[in-house]
């Protein structure tokens, strides 16, 4: 038996996506070469069927408090085209006059979201031949279809005709037991050539499907006895293959697997930086917030928990003690990251690292204390009173001035990644101050971006799009995350608020300002103790940072400008413009409700369509 071996990694994923409207979309991906998938009488021993071995990462996202839908699937289709109408429960794969056709000739892996009345769940696998009501049906209730990136595994034996399914979290070994085990002729249902690849839809429900890392191996039937097979190989670092579909924001879960603690190697680290900040001894942090009380806890985030302290030797100086955790994600890197950005930033608007203290395997840092807490709290937690508008205005012009700072002033030029209102805090004067530099990465020079091995970190509701596909941190995503904010101090709703029938608040205010009625969005808790100058400014100034576009984003200097009322607020088109990917121009009116924006692949290997309500179906030119 010979193996032939083709291998074609992505630069860049190349697929589009249009965020004009998320709802009601439906998409595919297929290999452009077609496989010979049976030869002879499938129902005679005579016969010949192809087995086939694929693999795929795949992450399936939504918006954070919102229903995921439709569902995504792995297919194997007679030709590259999609049906028409083929949105909401069809996967891209029939619809309403097709479903169930043995001419079809599909057969298909789901991974259904939505639960129809023929289904167990909503949240299942299922093997569907020629319809979108699976012929095998399986919950992944314990499983579970989340923000975060799994494996799934197929096997085919021709031979012995059966299908096995297996699925687990990126990273963990391919299970012994599979999650689908079936037995299945494709010669009964498949045309004898057929195309691989995946398909994919929303409804009125919408979600982010991003194909990771393919591949795929064939068993090639030849004219004699001889059996070979071909394996292609998609997708050694790819940032990501985003299925044509939705909407939304950006949003991209990452895993890292620590390594063991090297105490040498973080004391030595700590003690050669230059201008070491204070080393505290452990016994004092644990009197300091007896013995990290639950009743002195700040908060909590990805990589720790912060306490309130108070040393009594130093006349009672209060404090703040991030304690980070051992089992979490890469403890030790990240707290030397945060250490190492943060003990040479020097600004008004930033919180100040005061010291920090390693012992046996335990990582702490100490800040200035914030009396008035997270901006965060103040907009959503209990409070007796509501934020000013001088207040909002004042704390906003800070955090712009912040991020000025890290990405023009500081020499290093620091991108946050993680910018969002628990993240900015308010010291006695309800002065802004930007912390957490948990996840913050320095730019190597004439670098603009930062990308993570393990995926993008960050918050949902705070991410822009292109992060998605890039698995990059820049300027720009950071300036994205710093429109979310404006919004949400404006407005008093968290970023992926669903409001008048729209995903996302962004998504409602661009519509308010469509309508001229843009100081609706104002927080009415306000009532008109606002200025509406500097609403009006603000809220342009927070669309012009959510553009789709990272290059259409403002930059630092001028957010600046703009909220100091030294230039006009930016010009922001009535409709929101859509998203596509990689970064072109858009043809035609963006403002069509309908509109498509359709790019090529640069890999000859892609056939990729995409069907709207409208109907309308376009096969890209590739």
């Amino acid at each position: 038996m010979t193996r032939v071996s083709l291998e074609e990694p992505f630069k860049s994923p190349q697929i589009l996506q249009t965020l004009t409207y998320l709802q009601n979309k439906s998409g595919r991906v297929l290999l452009k070469k077609r496989f010979k998938l049976w030869e002879g009488d499938a129902n005679s021993t005579a016969g010949k069927i192809a087995s086939f071995n694929t693999s795929f990462d795949v992450n399936i996202y939504r918006q954070e408090n919102t229903t995921p839908g439709e569902g995504f699937a792995f297919i194997i289709a007679p030709d590259l085209n999609i049906p028409a109408q083929s949105y909401g429960q069809y996967l891209g794969l029939t619809n309403a006059s097709t479903d169930g056709n043995w001419t079809n000739h599909l057969i298909a892996i789901e991974l259904d979201t939505v639960r129809q009345e023929f289904d167990p769940d909503d949240n299942h696998m299922g093997l569907n031949i020629n319809s979108i009501k699976s012929n095998k049906v399986v919950s992944l209730a314990s499983q579970g279809i989340l923000a975060r990136n799994y494996t799934v595994w197929i096997q085919y034996n021709g031979t012995q005709k059966v299908i096995k399914v297996y699925m687990a979290l990126q990273g963990k070994p391919m299970p012994k037991v599979p999650v689908l085990n079936e037995s299945l002729n494709i010669g009964w249902y498949l045309n004898q050539h057929s195309y691989f690849g995946f398909s994919a839809s929303t409804g009125i429900l919408t979600q982010l499907n991003c194909v990771l890392k393919w591949n795929l191996t064939v068993e090639i039937l030849p004219e004699d006895n001889d059996r070979t097979w071909l394996k292609i190989g998609l997708g050694a670092g790819i940032p990501g293959l985003a299925l044509l579909l939705v909407a939304a924001v950006g949003f991209y879960y990452f895993l890292h697997k620590g390594r063991p603690v090297n105490d040498p190697r973080i004391m030595g680290a700590l003690r050669s930086l230059p201008g070491t900040p204070r080393e505290f001894s452990f016994k004092d942090l644990r009197r300091a917030t007896n013995n990290f009380d639950e009743k002195l806890k700040l908060g909590q985030g990805g990589f720790g928990i912060v306490y309130k302290g108070v040393l009594a030797k130093e006349n009672n100086m209060e404090i703040a003690v991030k304690k980070f955790s051992r089992e979490n994600i890469q403890g030790k890197d990240d707290f030397l990251a945060e250490l190492i950005i943060i003990n040479r930033l020097r600004h008004k608007h930033l919180v100040r690292l005061v010291g920090w203290c390693h012992k046996n395997g335990m990582l702490l840092l100490v800040y200035d204390y914030m009396p008035n807490g997270s901006l965060d709290n103040h907009l959503f937690g209990k409070q007796d009173k509501i934020l000013s508008w001088d207040r909002r205005y004042k704390i906003i012009s800070g955090v712009a001035s912040a991020i000025n700072y890290l990405h023009n002033e500081y020499d290093q030029k620091v991108v946050h990644r993680d910018l969002k209102a628990s993240n900015i805090m308010l010291d006695a004067n309800y002065n802004a101050r930007l912390g957490d530099f948990g996840l913050a990465r320095a730019l190597e020079n004439e670098k603009t971006s930062y990308a993570d091995i393990g995926g993008l970190p960050g918050t949902i509701g705070y991410i822009a799009p292109e992060c998605f596909h890039t698995g990059k941190a820049t300027r720009e995503s950071d300036v994205y995350g710093f429109g979310a904010v404006v919004l949400e101090v404006v407005c008093g709703k968290r970023p992926w608020t669903k409001i008048a029938g729209f995903q996302c608040v962004a998504d409602w205010v661009w519509t308010l300002h469509r309508e001229n009625r843009i100081l609706e969005a104002v927080d009415e808790r306000l009532g008109d103790d606002f200025n509406t100058e500097e609403a009006e400014r603000l809220i342009l100034l927070g669309l012009a940072c959510s553009h789709p576009i990272s290059g259409e984003r403002p930059k630092p200097q001028t957010i600046v400008q703009i909220i100091s009322g030294s230039v006009p607020a930016p010009y922001i088109p009535p409709f929101k413009p859509a998203f596509v990917w990689p970064m072109t121009e858009p043809t035609g009116d963006s403002s069509m409700t309908n509109t498509q924006y359709t790019t090529p692949m640069p890999s000859s290997y892609y056939g990729a369509s995409q069907e709207s309500n409208t109907g309308y179906s376009d096969l890209y030119t590739v």
